[in-house]
């Protein structure tokens, strides 16, 4: 067996063990992120004389050598990837290392000394809350996939769902005052539904069956009467923001940032949002719904007894 060979099959096992806990989305993208340090390998690194023993255990530390993989960084810099991608390949090599090393082929993760490529701040502008409201409220032409997608803006924005939640939802998850959600490393949570997204979901259930299969289960389905897939999902949001005269790019993840933004101006209940976005840890929810800064030093200006500046006459 080859090195790359032997690589491949260790990367399949460990992909299976990561399936487990994590997203199908992480999985797929952590396959293509392994995949193209393979080939940099396959092109890098000698194959081995023989294929077992310790022939094999030199092999895969040379292949998963900490200056190695610094060069397969710098390479994919180098060809343009951004620095949330290049986040994302060191995150996958790191976490294949640690598969490795818990599985005594590694005595150390190589990737422990690659410094993680610094993320710009690219987190999403919300819509202004009336531009938004405007275009939820726009009218259509009463079609059976209008009322889909008016279900599924509804949806987005009542929720804060992200785009594979929403893609993989059960009509069992639907329930009166509220919606079961699978989120990432499969953990579940309820989210309560708004009466705007409760009423666009009832006019959709009465259509639904005109489209679906007898033995879909899914609650948003296609023309063709199959679950909605995301790219379709991601296309047909940006084709209302037009048709509806938005003016602005729309897209899951931005709703998904309105919903939160907007919930946590009103409410300043960062606990409570924390909980309906689905995130573990509360530094993720305090970068992902920051307020404009304009606005806190405005509240600050307004509020704080010792903020405002005497004025000169004084």
């Amino acid at each position: 067996m080859t090195s790359s060979a032997s690589l491949q099959t260790l990367t399949e096992a460990y992909l299976a063990e990561l399936a487990a806990t994590a997203s199908p989305a992480t999985v797929t993208a952590y396959r293509r992120d392994l995949a193209t340090l393979l080939d940099f390998i396959d092109v890098h690194v000698a194959p081995p004389d023989t294929p077992s023993g310790s022939q094999t255990e030199k092999t895969l530390k040379d292949s998963l050598d900490t200056r190695l993989l610094r060069r397969f960084l710098a390479g994919e810099r180098a060809r343009g990837l951004s620095p949330r991608s290049l986040a994302r390949r060191r995150a996958a090599i790191s976490g294949f290392a640690e598969h490795l090393r818990a599985q005594g082929l590694l005595d150390h993760n190589p990737a422990a000394l690659l410094r993680t490529p610094k993320r710009p701040d690219s987190l999403p502008r919300p819509v202004d809350v009336d531009a938004l409201g405007q275009f939820l409220d726009s009218p259509h032409d009463g079609s059976v996939l209008a009322y889909r997608d008016q279900a599924i803006l509804e949806l987005f924005y009542s929720c804060g769902l992200r785009l594979a939640e929403l893609s993989s939802m059960e009509l069992s998850d639907v329930q009166p005052q509220r919606v079961r959600v699978i989120g990432k490393g499969n953990k579940p949570r309820q989210v309560p539904l708004g009466s705007r997204a409760h009423h666009a979901l009832e006019q959709w259930l009465t259509l639904r069956d005109t489209l679906a299969k007898e033995d879909e289960s899914a609650l948003f389905v296609s023309q063709r009467g199959y679950r909605l897939g995301q790219r379709a999902i991601q296309k047909r949001m940006a084709e209302l923001a037009r048709s509806r005269g938005l003016g602005e790019h729309l897209h899951p993840h931005r709703l998904r940032h309105s919903f939160a933004s907007h919930l946590l101006e009103s409410s300043q209940d960062l606990r409570a949002v924390q909980e309906l976005l689905g995130h573990a840890n509360l530094a993720t929810t305090q970068i992902y719904t920051r307020l404009d800064w304009q606005q806190l030093a405005d509240t600050y200006d307004a509020t704080h007894p010792r903020a405002k500046r005497q004025r000169e006459d004084e």
